[in-house]
């Protein structure tokens, strides 16, 4: 057991973390109370690419504040413990899930209206926006700074992503050093089991930043 226990510990603090899904900004790829896995060796081991999804802590003020947990006693310390050594998705409170769309140095830019989002002047299909939405309902014209991240949400009309927090430090960019790693599968509930695969041909023609 306590091999068991070393080696969950272990596994969750440089491989892979479980988490869970607590919001419909990236429906229909991801849905509320999925549980997904993080690959932990993004972006300390390999490198991060446009179109992968995600978790990050909260840069600061993206998230409101949350409520704490009504469980006390036993139940909160179990719980707790099981987190801790990677048995119970962690809690997504201080942690967000959102795409790449811009990668440090892109030029990252949608004049809103229904036209699509460009990466370095080329314009991208995103073939993984939840039916329905617009590119982006808000206009902006960026360029990521050295270090940062532009992330966005695939339900775009109902994600607070780094398009609504411009006004706050990194002008909406998120730190690589608050990404946790990038999700990779659904494992529950099983009926929604599937690899979070990359979508690189939506990217495939956007070239490097001048």
């Amino acid at each position: 057991m306590v091999s068991a226990v070393v080696l969950s510990l272990v596994v969750k603090t440089f491989l892979v973390q479980a988490f869970f899904i607590p919001s419909d900004s990236m429906n229909d790829t991801l849905v509320v109370h999925d549980r997904i896995l993080v690959n932990k060796l993004v972006p300390d081991v390999f490198s991060l690419h446009r179109g992968d999804i995600v978790v990050f802590t909260d840069p600061g003020g993206w998230l409101a504040p949350t409520v704490a947990s009504s469980e006390t006693g036993v139940v909160a310390v179990a719980d707790e413990a099981l987190r801790w050594i990677g048995l119970m998705p962690t809690d997504s409170g201080d942690h967000l899930v959102k795409r790449v769309i811009g990668l440090p140095g892109d030029h990252v830019a949608c004049a809103g209206d229904g036209q699509p989002v460009t990466v370095n002047g080329v314009a991208i299909d995103e073939t993984y926006l939840k039916p329905g939405s617009q590119p982006s309902e808000v206009v902006f014209d960026v360029v990521v700074p050295d270090g940062y991240l532009w992330v966005m949400g695939d339900n775009r009309q109902h994600s607070a992503d780094s398009r609504y927090n411009q006004g706050r430090p990194g002008g909406g960019a998120v730190p690589i050093s608050d990404v946790v790693g990038v999700a990779f599968v659904t494992v529950w509930p099983l009926d929604r089991l599937s690899v979070l695969s990359n979508p690189g041909a939506v990217f495939a023609s956007v070239p490097d930043p001048s």
